[in-house]
């Protein structure tokens, strides 16, 4: 029996599924619940077809509890990109009508037509590292609530001395200076003290989650810290959202990814890109923090940004510049590092590899399906400025060559 391909449309507490062969005809089909007993079900209801590949859309986002569950299982699956499977829908019959059982079958069209779609593979320390960065994420949430509620005590205890920028000690100071004696201070100052044991009980946390995260960065070989204005947080919030940097065939696929390649909004002879939206936001933030970091410190980028200044940008215009320079950057670190440990694991020497790996690396050719977006044109361009090559002095010309 040839192999079967199975699109599974994923939801938080179900998921339906369609089973197809290589011509797209439909040989099963199936709504089943994500909890023990309906994952049991689910497997027990495709042991029919020994062949079998799960395409999973989304393994990323939605479907990624699922997909892991299948890896663990020892299943075989790939990952259908959203937008390849809203494709499959459109040209499908149908009026491109949008329900679960639609969605699995384009889910698995899609996969039977792309022929060079992502296989997953299982990466525990990975998902570890996801659930760390989600886990500080929230608590970081917490931790500015938690300070904005005792920046409103504090004013009403002590007012016109409360500062913008408050951290923990400057509140344990003024709270320890505040003695009221009506019923309304004292209440304050209790909800107050209460907020502040809050409050130091989060960062303590926050700085053992940090940490951690930069243990596991360091323990899987990233160099991404190694770039101005990236700290453990960034990097592993890099490493956790983009998970296998192959699948973005060239760097303007990962720009337009992180919502760094700005949208062409030329008119008659004006030529100007405005801001874009799209792709992943929690990346982007990632980049903007990594762009105001280089831009307070004396750094490359704090010149690169200046530089467009001068040449009549706007500061959002030379901030959005900096940030594609950024993600450029972090594209080039992630490739360089997935071919290192490509290189590691084929146990590369000065002789050449010794042997294949079968496993997806940044060395591999690249992907030809669509990823999150399309490239965009303009900022497309080479924005890192290649380092300026200084030749020696010799005794005919003891000066050298201005660069």
């Amino acid at each position: 029996m040839s192999r079967v391909i199975i699109g599974v449309d994923p939801h938080k507490l179900s998921v339906t599924i369609e089973v197809v062969d290589d011509r797209e005809k439909i040989l099963g089909s199936g709504r089943f619940t994500t909890d023990k007993g309906g994952f049991a079900a689910l497997r027990k209801y495709v042991q029919q077809w020994s062949e079998r590949r799960w395409a999973v859309e989304g393994s990323l986002g939605v479907g990624r509890p699922l997909a892991q569950r299948l890896m663990e299982a020892g299943e075989q699956v790939v990952d259908v990109p959203a937008k390849l499977a809203a494709r499959a829908r459109l040209l499908d019959t149908g009026h491109g009508r949008k329900t679960d059982a639609h969605d699995a079958h384009s889910v698995a069209v899609a996969a039977v037509r792309a022929k060079d779609l992502r296989v997953l593979a299982p990466d525990g320390q990975l998902e570890a590292l996801r659930i760390l960065v989600d886990q500080r994420d929230q608590l970081s949430n917490q931790r500015v609530a938690t300070v904005n509620r005792l920046h409103r005590l504090l004013a009403e205890l002590v007012p016109g001395q409360s500062k913008k920028d408050m951290t923990s000690l400057q509140a344990k100071a003024i709270l320890a200076s505040v003695r009221p004696r009506d019923i309304v201070g004292k209440t304050r100052r209790r909800v107050a003290a209460d907020e502040l044991a809050t409050l130091l009980a989060i960062e303590k946390k926050v700085k053992a989650l940090t940490a951690e995260i930069k243990t596991f960065v360091n323990a899987r070989g990233s160099n991404l810290m190694d770039l101005v204005g990236v700290g453990p947080v960034v990097a592993a919030r890099i490493l956790a959202d983009v998970g296998d940097v192959v699948r973005f065939a060239d760097r303007n696929r990962f720009a337009s990814w992180t919502g760094t390649a700005p949208l062409d909004a030329s008119s008659g002879e004006q030529t100007r890109h405005r801001l874009s939206r799209a792709g992943n936001r929690r990346m982007n933030r990632m980049i903007h923090i990594a762009a105001t970091t280089q831009i307070r410190l004396d750094t490359e980028g704090r010149a690169y940004y200046q530089r467009k200044l001068a040449a009549g940008k706007t500061r959002m215009e030379a901030m959005r510049c900096l940030k594609r320079r950024i993600s450029d950057a972090v594209f080039r670190q992630l490739v360089a590092d997935a071919r290192a440990f490509s290189q590691q694991e084929t146990g590369a020497g000065p002789g050449g590899q010794c042997g294949a790996s079968m496993k997806s690396s940044a060395v591999d050719l690249p992907p030809r399906i669509d990823t999150s977006d399309q490239p965009l044109p303009g900022p497309a361009d080479q924005t890192l400025q290649p380092a300026a090559r200084r030749r020696k002095a010799s005794p005919n010309n003891p000066l050298p060559a201005a660069s």
